[in-house]
């Protein structure tokens, strides 16, 4: 059995095709942050006849099983990402769209200290930057 197929099963979706073929494509990408869109295109590519509405569908089952997040960056774009254990924050460009993860440890600790400070309990936050990328601020 594939490893992409024990998730699924882990998660309690039954194994489809097209879950399979967009689990594989987003454990295989190098783009870690991709539209519904990104994700069709992209399976257009490799031959792989799946549609548009059952890539939204499918991305947003994996959502509600915990496989994936979705992040609404500024500008109404929404993409999505393979659930992590490792904590990371985004810099995301609002010109191409492009996105950058980072994590910095001085960011981290100044938010829990303000939230003690507060007697707030942090069960979870986003921290995104907005600006220009390299590229697109030359």
């Amino acid at each position: 059995m594939s490893e992409e197929n024990q998730e699924l099963r882990n998660v309690g979706l039954k194994v489809t095709v097209p879950r399979v073929k967009i689990l594989q494509l987003l454990e295989e990408s190098n783009v870690h942050h991709m539209s519904a869109e990104d994700v069709y295109k992209a399976l257009l590519e490799t031959g792989d006849d799946v549609g548009l509405a059952t890539v939204y569908r499918v991305l947003t089952q994996f959502e509600t099983a915990g496989l994936v997040k979705r992040h609404h960056f500024e500008g109404g774009r929404s993409v999505f990402e393979l659930t992590s254990n490792k904590h990371h924050d985004h810099m995301v460009c609002v010109k191409c769209g492009s996105v950058k993860e980072f994590l910095d440890e001085v960011i981290e600790r100044r938010q829990q200290e303000i939230a003690d400070q507060a007697g707030f309990q942090v069960t979870d936050h986003s921290h995104y930057v907005y600006g220009l990328c390299k590229n697109c601020h030359s």
